[in-house]
């Protein structure tokens, strides 16, 4: 998602720290989280990155219900292709250590939202303020989508985690609905299905030199429809989880354009982050305008480790909640 759109507003420019952090973040043990923790709750920036360790998925891949009348194949981590979802009406097993838990998988944008900018373009609430419903996402120079980046990696996403025996919901599959849905009832289905944890996968636009991923984390709002107050701290935790393990398994940097390359960023204007009352984070898997991020977003088998990377996030917040 480019920082030029209804979810996002240009951020303010940032020294790169990077050098001495990237190093640090890749060897902190599991007791760094404890820094994590006192990050600010409003504002950029954080502290270092903190590695956790987690049990590796069992080989069995169990079902598990969706908003899409759909569930993924089982995608090769070698596949350079996009995860397909054959036909198929899924039926949740519920057997393994994530047994009774429910992750809502919001994939960033629709592939359908070009042919629906009227609708996209409509305002929404989002608490503190409005905004568009939804934005086409971005690309990359070579015309890989975001929409369809994020749906492939949100695939990959589930059979991960439907092996831990989760039941994973999808705010939309591409094809259902056909555009959106809007970003206030992304919101809303991670909050009508309970969920134990929501995670929105993204990939940035930003200007080409700016690279690395970044997790972004709800502030504190308290206004209009919004009030996130109960979910900062668990979703901090959450991101905090989720930026250790995607830097682990994928190599790829924290960004050097936004949170003094911590991979943390925490916003107070994102409807989907603000509307939830459910732990959420955002995460900005690396920038589709940069030739070295653009490389490894098209990557598929890059694409698996991002996915495990977020996987491994998510089951080690949920295992200790």
């Amino acid at each position: 998602m480019s920082y030029l759109g209804p979810e996002f507003d240009p951020p303010q420019p940032r020294r790169s720290r990077r050098g001495p952090l990237t190093v640090a973040l890749a060897v902190l043990l599991p007791g760094a989280l404890l820094g994590w923790l006192a990050y600010e709750a409003v504002g950029d920036g954080g502290s270092p990155d903190a590695r956790r360790t987690v049990s590796p998925a069992p080989s069995a891949r169990t079902s598990a219900a969706s908003t899409s009348p759909s569930a993924p194949a089982s995608p090769s981590a070698s596949s350079g292709g996009d995860a397909k979802a054959p036909a198929g009406e899924p039926t949740p097993l519920g057997t393994g250590p994530l047994k009774g838990k429910v992750i809502v998988v919001d994939p960033g944008h629709n592939p359908g939202n070009f042919q629906h900018t009227t609708e996209i373009n409509r305002q929404v609430d989002i608490g503190t303020n409005r905004k568009e419903c939804d934005t086409t996402g971005t690309s990359t120079n070579a015309g890989y989508t975001e929409a369809r980046f994020t749906l492939d990696v949100a695939h990959r996403l589930r059979t991960l985690l439907e092996r831990q025996g989760a039941t994973v919901r999808f705010t939309h599959d591409g094809d259902s609905p056909a555009w959106g849905p809007c970003v206030d009832e992304r919101a809303r289905i991670g909050n009508a299905a309970h969920a134990d944890a929501a995670i929105s996968i993204h990939a940035d636009g930003s200007a080409s030199g700016n690279r690395g991923f970044h997790v972004i984390l709800p502030g504190s709002v308290h206004a209009g429809a919004a009030d996130t107050r109960k979910i900062v701290g668990p979703s901090r935790d959450l991101g905090t989880r989720i930026a250790g393990t995607f830097l682990r398994e994928t190599g790829e940097p924290p960004s050097n354009y936004v949170g003094d390359g911590t991979g943390l960023v925490t916003r107070t204007d994102l409807g989907g982050l603000n509307l939830s009352t459910v732990p959420k984070v955002f995460i900005e898997c690396g920038n589709m305008r940069d030739s070295k991020d653009a490389a490894l977003l098209t990557s598929g088998a890059w694409r698996q480790k991002a996915a495990q990377g977020i996987s491994e996030g998510i089951v080690s917040f949920l295992r200790e909640s």
